[in-house]
Formats: structure tokens, sequence, C-alpha cells
């Protein structure tokens, strides 16, 4: 049950005065809710920028282009002509040094008359701009008398919007909502406030929306900084709990005597890397171990990831149990499912795929040859956790790009079984920081070895002005039979976007020089459609694919040897990675080219640097998170910490370790949340929607 106190900040933002269907339209989308937001999303959405109002000089002093307040005799009045309702509504004032112009379109005349009476004394904010070498400032942002100058913020937070919704609206609503916030007790310990210099909760949300300086709103400032651990020490102990739950004591391990494993690993066309053999050792370990596991596998892109997953499964199946292997598209899952079968079939494990695509007497066999134990390994997507889903007894959950599914997702899957030990695969190399951030205290095996065979990728930028040199190029290697991909950033032309080259745009000139022997395929297509493009490539009845990011994971086709990433300057490093990722599968020597529009920005001259001079995942991974933030590593919003809306890699990544350490201390101490501090926790997990975990709180 969420703690009463908590009500006021949970009610809609249609509780709020002037804030009716339309706005609460706005607001949902502003917030990234499909319901109605509350209070508490919006005095999370924090300010980007400030104005700053303190600037009062004479006319004659004002710096064109800056935001200032100048106090102003009113001279005059020019309407609009009639019928010309384009033409602006003229004000003209002055101090002793100078005249300004205050100009307006579509204004009302009555309104102005009445804001701005001719011969009264008024303060006029705004950004002041030369125009035909006079001073001018169009649709002034605050217009006052005495008495109203005396209440104006002269700093003034400026917030992410959406289109429709007015920044005054949105301070508005925000005020509103901060003169309902209610006494809520201190959920940090006393030693992390003053180690931190951390000021209360509600200090820090009044700070930062009606900041008193300039640098109230920096992320890296005291006030952001405390609202920041408030979230990284809601993850970090949804975590806690989570995994206290999946870590309790386990009863009958997971792990036979070796005789499937052995069988699999004969059947491979090829060794196991060193570190492949490292990762098996370790998980076998875990599954023999008195608590259960919880371990993240990371590798990059070709690293065997799928065979370490599908021996951890077949240890399973020694001891009669069950594995489950769930990926967030079907694409990926059928690609599990095609590395996986032909193995399993050798080796004699039992597999089945179940998607949103298996339907009728097909799934109900599926679900009946699960529930009698006649499959040791279900491949799916998230059609493995409804409801019917029935196994006889899983005792492994591999989830594969971890990222892309919630707590709720994780725990429902495990929830299929009894005491099922987790395997967590990421194709994203993740650094060390995010590792924390994301998985909490989770053991790691890294694949750092590329496959026997892999052929090197020889990378080259090209500037877009080579196009034709390139489809020159592109043709010579079709006719020597080779297979080529060619990336695009969008799907079809973009309005806003009027430079990048769409898919079906490239694809309909590339057929027109080469024919039949173009493909194409990308996200919007069925998934029908999307299967016949691939297969075509795949079996070299088409050599060259032109396609959006859709083949960035799991699209296997060995034959493919030259990857071309049109407008590559749009695409982030761990993107443009996966992309590669693409080539390079086979026995030939491969070469990826990135075609580029000049000039190029520092930061995209950066990323093409890094992606030229090496192949090494983990190196790209840290390189970008040094560039960018996180917002690309692991595929979410630019600089924001994965899943956390407030925190910022670049200014609370020396947090995480604090907030994860308080998160561990207060397991040991306090694992119930009991008593006044407990109280004020289960407050922190409900604000920042870590609710999920407080059903776990003592389970087990």
């Amino acid at each position: 049950m969420r703690p009463e106190r908590l009500n006021p900040l949970f009610a809609p933002v249609t509780a709020l005065p002037g804030v009716g269907p339309k706005q609460d339209k706005l607001f949902r989308y502003l917030l990234g809710r499909t319901d109605t937001p509350r209070l508490v999303d919006l005095l999370l959405h924090l300010p980007a920028s400030v104005i700053d109002r303190r600037a009062r000089p004479k006319i004659r002093d004002v710096v064109p282009g800056t935001v200032v307040t100048l106090a102003v005799t009113v001279d005059r009045h020019r309407r609009s002509p009639p019928g010309r309702s384009r033409a602006p509504y003229l004000v003209y004032a002055s101090d002793d040094t100078g005249d300004v112009i205050l100009t307006f379109f579509r204004a009302q005349p009555d309104y102005i008359e009445k804001l701005l009476p001719v011969g009264a004394q008024r303060y006029v904010s705004g950004t002041a701009q030369l125009f035909d070498g006079t001073l001018q400032i169009v649709h002034p942002e605050r217009v006052v008398d005495e008495a109203g100058l005396a209440k104006l913020s002269l700093i003034e937070p400026v917030y992410p919007l959406t289109e429709g919704l007015a920044l005054g609206s949105l301070r508005r609503a925000v005020g509103q909502a901060l003169q309902r916030l209610p006494q809520l007790p201190e959920w940090i310990s006393a030693e992390v406030m003053r180690r931190c210099g951390f000021p209360s909760f509600a200090d820090a949300l009044n700070r930062v929306h009606a900041p008193v300086e300039l640098t109230d709103i920096l992320p890296d400032q005291p006030f952001w900084s405390r609202l920041a651990y408030d979230e990284l020490l809601a993850g970090q102990l949804a975590l806690a709990l989570v995994r206290a739950q999946l870590r309790r004591p386990a009863g009958v391990r997971n792990a036979g005597d070796g005789h499937l494993r052995r069988n699999v690993i004969d059947a491979l066309p090829y060794a196991l890397t060193a570190s492949q053999r490292e990762a098996v050792a370790a998980i076998t370990s875990d599954l023999q171990q008195p608590l259960r596991m919880l371990r993240l596998l990371q590798g990059d892109v070709g690293s065997g990831k799928t065979v370490v997953a599908l021996l951890a499964a077949a240890a399973v199946a020694e001891a009669g149990k069950q594995a489950a292997l769930m990926a967030p598209t079907e694409i990926l899952a059928r690609q599990h499912l095609k590395t996986i079968a032909p193995l399993a079939a050798q080796a004699g494990l039992r597999v089945a795929i179940l998607t949103g695509r298996e339907k009728g007497k097909e799934r109900r066999d599926t679900l009946a040859r699960l529930a009698a134990g006649e499959i040791d390994l279900l491949v799916g997507t998230h059609a493995l956790i409804q409801d019917d889903v029935a196994f006889k007894a899983l005792a492994l959950a591999i989830v594969d790009e971890q990222h892309r599914f919630g707590v709720r997702e994780r725990l429902a899957l495990t929830g299929k079984g009894d005491a099922v030990d987790v395997l967590v695969l990421s194709a994203t190399p993740i650094p060390r920081t995010l590792v924390l951030t994301y998985f909490g205290d989770m053991d790691v095996s890294e694949l750092r070895d590329k496959p026997a065979g892999r052929q090197p990728i020889d990378t080259r930028a090209v500037p877009s002005n080579r196009l034709a040199e390139v489809v020159d190029a592109v043709g010579r290697a079709i006719e020597h039979g080779k297979r080529v991909y060619w990336i695009c950033p969008l799907v079809e032309e973009s309005e806003k976007i009027d430079f990048l080259v769409d898919a079906e745009q490239r694809f309909a000139s590339l057929k027109a020089r080469f024919g039949a022997r173009v493909g194409l395929v990308h996200g919007k297509m069925k998934g029908g459609d999307k299967d016949r493009a691939m297969a075509a490539f795949a079996s070299g009845d088409t050599a060259l694919l032109v396609a959006t990011t859709v083949v960035e994971v799991g699209v296997d086709v060995p034959e493919a040897s030259i990857m071309v990433i049109e407008n590559a300057e749009r695409f982030g490093l761990a993107q443009l990675h996966q992309l590669r990722g693409r080539v390079g599968r086979g026995t030939e020597a491969s070469t990826c080219l990135l075609l580029y529009r000049e000039p190029l920005s520092e930061l995209s001259q950066a990323r093409l640097r890094v992606i030229r001079d090496t192949t090494d995942g983990f190196r790209i991974a840290e390189e970008d998170l040094r560039l960018r933030g996180e917002g690309d590593v692991l595929g979410t919003r630019q600089s924001g910490l994965p899943g956390y809306r407030i925190a910022r890699a670049e200014a609370h990544g020396q947090l995480i370790a604090q907030a994860r350490d308080e998160a561990l201390r207060i397991m040991q101490d306090n694992p119930s949340l009991r008593g006044p501090q407990g109280e004020a926790l289960r407050c922190l997990l409900y604000l920042y929607e870590r609710d999920e975990a407080i059903p776990l709180i003592g389970a087990g």
C-alpha cells in the first residue's frame, strides 16, 4: 500500500486549476505517460536552463541578443493597418537615453492598450534585437507595473516542452504543485546527508524549480544532486530487494553430470574461446551453489553468448530441469533458435520457440509439451510470460538484452519456476558504472575473445560527395558475387530532416541501377515480408539489402562482407558498432564504409575516429560513455542514466556507488523496511516508481 502521506503528490495534474483535458493530453506526451500524469511526475520534470532577468540597463546600454528588463515610459501605439492582419501592432516606448519598439503579432488591441497605457511607466522584459537600426523587443515575456516588478522572478526556469504547451502554463502548474508538497520524512541517512552536503527533498525541489542563483539548476550542484541521489538510491534499493529475493537459499541445485554439455561442445564446428570456457565454468559453479545464480554475461557482437547460454541450459537439462530464453524481439528470438537448433539436435536437447506468431494448434501443442517436461529449452519473446505458459520444472531463466525488460518481466519469468537461476545476456558491452546502475551488485562474466575464423573489418569514413564512387564499387563487388548491406537512418521521407536519405528512396535509386538484385527491409514492414526479404538476402537471391537499423541486432548472414552506413554521423557509437558487426561473420575479409555529410561536428568526428580505429566493443562502450553519457550505450535517451530521469552520468557517476553501498547497508540492517526509517524508504520507492519491488520485502 502506498503511504498515505504521499497522496497529495499522486493526485492527477488535472486537479490543478487551469489544467483541463487539452493540457492533460500535452502533459501525457511531455512526461511520457499513457495515463494522466500525477503531481510527482510534474515536479520531477526538471528545468533545462534559466532566464536571467537581473540585467536592468538603460536603453542606450542594451546589448542586442540578450534578455533585459527595461524601465520605460509608453509614448504611443500604432495599430495594425485595417485589412492587414499580418502587420504587427507596435508600441513606442522610451527612457531618458533612447527609444525601443515593442512589437506584437496577431495582437488584440484592447488587451495591449490595457497592458501598456500611454503615459504610464512599465517594466518590460524580453530579448532585445536590432531591426533596421532600431532596438525592439518582439512579444515581451513580461510587462508589469511597480507592484508587479516586486513579485517578478528575476531568475526563471526554462523547461523542455512539447508543441502546443506554453512555458508559462508549465511554470504555473509546477508552482501550484510545489504548494501541495506534503511534509515528508527524511530517507537518506544523517551520515550521507552530512558527507554530501544535501538539502532536504522539499528544499531541493523548491530551489531547482524556483532558483535563487543561476547555478541552482545545474545537475552537479547540491539541489539537483540530492534528487539524483534519491533516484539512484530508489533504484539500487529495488535491485537489492530483487537480488535478496533471487538470492534466497535454493535447495536442490540445477547442474547435472556434464554429458549434454560435452555433446554440445562436440557438435560445435570450432573450439570454445578461453573466455567462453571461463564463463561456462563460472555459470556451472553458480548452478551448483546453494544460492540462486544472478549473473550478467556480456560480450561483443559475435562473441558467442548464445552458445554459452545453450551450455547453461544443457547443464540444467542434465538435472532433469527446464530453461527459458527470453529475447526482446521476434527477429532476435528466431536468430537464437537458428544458432541453437542444429547444435541442440545433435546433442539430444529438445528445443522449441514461442512468440506472438505461434498460434492455434501449434501453440497448444508447444504448451502441452512444455507442461509435460518434453521441452528442455523454450526460446521466445514476451509471449513466455503469458499466464497460460506453464513449465514442468523451470530452473534457469536466460534474459537477453535485459535493459529492454523491466523488473516485472524478469520476476514474471522467474515466477514460473521454483528458485529459478537467472542469466542475463547483453550484446552491448556495458561500462562498469552502468553495470552497477542497471544490475546492482551482480556477478559479471565477459566474453572478450572473438570466435576463431572471424575476419577483420576494414572501416573507412567517406564524405557523401563521393557517393557515386561508392555505388560503382558496390556494383563491382556484386559482380564478384559479394553480398552488401546498405543502411539508412530513416524508413521514409521526413519533412523535418530533409537532408537525411531514407531507405525507400535509396532502395528506389539502387534498384534502378541494379534491378532485382536489390532487396529492402525496415521496421514498418509486416513480419512475413521482413522474413522474406531477409531470407532472399541470406540465400543470395538478392545481393544488396537496403535496410534501416532493424538489422542492428541478431541478423546473421555470414556471406555478407560489405556494409555501407549512410549519414553515419547521425548514429551513436554503440549503434555503429552493432551494425558493423553484421559483416565479418564469414570467411571473407570485410569492409565497412561510413558515409558522412560535411561539415562534421567535433562529437561526430570523434565518434567516427573511434569506430575507425578499433573493433573492441568494450573500448567503444567506454568511449561512448565518455563522449555522450549513457544515453546511447543502452539505446536509451541521451545523457540520462538508463531507466532514470534525473541522474546524469557525467554529474552523478560518483553517487552510484554510494547509493549502492547505502542500499546494501539498509538490506543488512533493516531488510523488511520496518519502523520510521523503513516507512521513509517506502515513500522513496513509491516517489521514484520503484514500488514494484515492495511486495518482495521479506518474501521468502
